[in-house]
Formats: C-alpha cells, structure tokens, sequence
C-alpha cells in the first residue's frame, strides 16, 4: 500500500508512526507533536483535504510542517498549499524525493530556532549551511565550486573558535536533518578548535575549518539508504560509502583555487597509520600531519554523533576507543593532545 511504502521508505532514517485514517491520528498526534505530518489525498475517512483542514486549525497542530500526495497535478497541488500544506509530492515519487521532502521542512523548523541566537552565531549557521547546500545544488547539476564562497562562509566559524565561542554553534547543528552537514561542521569545528590549541595560525586555521566542511561532500552522490543504513554495509554497499572519497576528490581537483591542505583533508582523512586505511592504505611517514589530525577528529565526530538509529556516544567512552582500541592507527601524540584540548574546552 502507498501508506506501508513511504513508512519503508523513511523508517531508516526517521522515527515513523502510520495511521490508517485521520480519526486515529490526530489524538496522537497532537499527544506526540511530529516534526513533519504526511497527507495523503485518499486518506480515509474523508479523504486527505479535509484532514489537512482539521489540522489547519487545531490549536496544536496547525505549526507542523505538512506534505500532502497525491496522482493528481497542479489542481489538487495549489488546493493543498491554499489550505496550508507546506510541500507537496505528486505520486509516485522517488524515494529520495520523499526524503528530502521531509528533511527540508524537519531543517526549517530547526533552522528558524537559529534566529534566537546571538547575530554571530546565526550568521555562522546560516553561511554554513547555505555554503554547504549550495555545493549540493552544484553537485547535482554538474556545475562547478566556487571555492571562496566556502572560505567566507568558515570565516564567522573560525572567529568564534579563537574567540572560544563556538558551543552554541555546535548546539545549533545538534537537531539538524540533514547528517552530513551536522558531522560536516562538528568536524570543522573540532579540527580549526585542535589547530588553534596547538598554535596554528588564522589563515591555516580556515584551511583546516574549511578542509573540515567540505571533507565528506562526496557523500552528496551516494544513496540515501548506503548513507544512512542503520546496520553494517556489506559488499557493494561498503565500497559505495568507501567512494565517497574519491567522488569528493575528483570534485574538488576540478577547481584549481581550491588549497591543497583541503584537498589532503579530503583525501587522507579515512587512512590509518598502520596502513589499514583508504584509499591509498598510506602508513606511517607517508601521513600528513594534517590527515593525522583530520583522521582523529573525524573519528571522534563519528563516534559522538547522534544518528536516528544510535544516541551519541560520550566523549570519554570515544576517546577511551580512540586510545585503547585504535592505538596502532591513530597518532597517539597528537590524540593526547586532541584529548587535552578537549577535557580543558569541557571544563572552561
């Protein structure tokens, strides 16, 4: 049924309830207050429009985000959108159509609370996630980066790092949809963080900011359900992810003002110095500094990342892994350091 396949669909990445018809939800829902409600036109038992009144000007419900289907076109589409319907899909639709539907409007909600923020902190969010979803677009139309806007919009985020006033910053991407940029701007967070604990200068620190956000943006290119599998990949599916640093190589190697520091960020940032890493297996002295540091940061980011199927783990158990279970990949010096930094940051 169409209910069971867009509940298929967004169970992977999203806490998801389904209801038969609309008398059974809206107690529910107005109980449990979804991020986003789906609407279907043929919804029993008075069809989708009427539900979608009901929740227009319910005194709870009416502020939730509300995607409306339907087979029909552009009639039934503007109907929708008088009645209040925030987006709308015409059936059927591609899976990742449904969801980005729903991760657009899940990120306008979380991105309308940045407005109570401090200007400093708003602006950081907004050039970043801006800069960041402008890469998407250009990704997916093949057309090419303009390295400058992602060095101005690090700009802000590299300020409140030496100004140690970044932790609403990474408060303000914690509810935020869409995973790759949260992970994205943790990473360039931490990594600018390190390089300012250990004497690096302004300018390198927004190579390393900016190394840190465009790091993964091979991932834009692969399917949603490799990217966001609860369980562990197999076969095809881990050398899909695993492309994910060549894509976003090949990408940046395709504009010459883009600084090599980021481009090593890129490329290194999954190798180990053991050799067990990719996609070169580099070990040892064929290392760059910089890689160390990005490989430690993003392994941290990942393991203290919230996801829909696992709750962040602390940054103590993290850096106990780090330390007891990745001794041979990691650079345990400048671990020891990342450590410090990040107890003293804690405790600041």
């Amino acid at each position: 049924s169409r209910l069971k396949e867009a509940g298929r669909i967004l169970l992977s990445f999203y806490q998801v309830i389904l209801f038969q018809n609309s008398h059974l939800a809206l107690e529910r829902l107005a109980a449990d207050h979804p991020g986003v409600i789906i609407i279907d036109e043929m919804l029993p038992p008075d069809g989708g429009p009427a539900f979608l009144r009901q929740l227009s000007h319910h005194p709870i419900l009416s502020s939730v985000p509300v995607i409306f289907t339907s087979n029909d076109g552009a009639a039934i589409a503007a109907t929708a959108r008088e009645i209040g319907a925030s987006a709308y899909l015409l059936r059927p639709y591609k899976p990742r159509a449904l969801i980005r539907a729903v991760s657009g409007l899940s990120n306008r909600v979380v991105e309308a609370s940045w407005e109570e923020l401090p200007q400093r902190h708003r602006d950081t969010l907004r050039k970043t996630v801006d800069a960041f979803n402008g890469i998407s677009d250009l990704i997916e139309h093949g057309e090419t980066l303009d390295y400058s806007a992602v060095s101005e919009a690090c700009t802000p985020l590299v300020d409140a790092v030496t100004n140690h006033d970044y932790r609403a910053i990474l408060d303000g991407v914690r509810d935020h949809d869409n995973y790759s940029y949260v992970h994205s701007m943790r990473v360039a967070t931490f990594l600018s963080l390190f390089g300012y604990t250990i004497g690096v200068d302004h300018k390198d620190l927004l190579l390393l900011a900016s190394g840190g956000l465009v790091h993964d943006i091979g991932k834009m290119s692969i399917p949603f359900e490799v990217l966001n599998k609860p369980g562990r990949l197999e076969g095809a599916e881990w050398e899909m992810m695993r492309s994910h640093v060549g894509r976003t190589v090949a990408y940046l190697r395709e504009h010459a003002s883009v600084p090599h520091p980021v481009l090593t960020i890129a490329e290194q940032h999954h190798e180990k110095l053991d050799g067990s890493g990719y996609p070169h297996g580099l070990k040892g002295s064929q290392l760059d500094e910089l890689a160390r540091m990005a490989s430690i940061v993003d392994v941290f980011g990942a393991l203290t990342d919230r996801r829909v199927y696992k709750p962040p783990m602390p940054p103590e158990k993290a850096l106990s892994i780090m330390t007891n279970e990745m001794g041979h990949e990691l650079d345990q010096h400048l671990l020891a350091l990342f450590s410090d930094m990040l107890l003293e940051a804690t405790h600041a």
